[in-house]
């Protein structure tokens, strides 16, 4: 990735780029067409079992119940005092089943504090190092994906 003039840095554990042509050039690209990220450092729970959506709505600040199958919310993990555990994506991926993305850096945490806060009805499974993860992000991502 150096060869093709990445800035590389040590992030969470991995050492990935973190820019090529610069972050206003980058910034640019994806606001007004289309970018790939590469975040497969971050982490990758899987949620899933009869009581998984109360469980969500119990351990989130969003309204999972809002999502439908193939969407995603924007959400946070408040913990009991009001602070922020961390903030994550939660995927709704069929009928009780969810993937939840956290931050490279907190998987192990929020993946022990989801167990520690679990009285519900459902599995949580850490899949992190098996999962690969990009990003197609602009306005131009759909069609992108509808090229042969």
């Amino acid at each position: 990735m150096r060869n093709l003039g990445a800035k590389m840095i040590d992030f969470g554990g991995f050492y990935m780029p973190v820019q090529y042509e610069g972050v206003k050039a980058e910034h640019h690209a994806v606001r007004n067409n289309v970018g790939v990220f590469d975040v497969s450092h971050m982490g990758e729970i899987f949620v899933s079992g009869e009581q998984s959506l109360d469980f969500l709505q119990y351990v989130t600040s969003n309204d999972v119940s809002k999502l439908s199958v193939g969407k995603v919310q924007y959400s946070y993990f408040p913990n009991s005092e009001g602070g922020i555990v961390d903030d994550l994506l939660v995927y709704q991926l069929g009928k009780n089943k969810y993937m939840l993305v956290v931050n490279a850096s907190n998987i192990e945490k929020d993946y022990k504090w989801l167990n520690e806060n679990n009285s519900f009805k459902c599995e949580i499974t850490n899949k992190s190092d098996e999962y690969s993860l990009l990003a197609l992000q602009g306005p131009q991502s759909l069609e992108l994906i509808k090229q042969d």
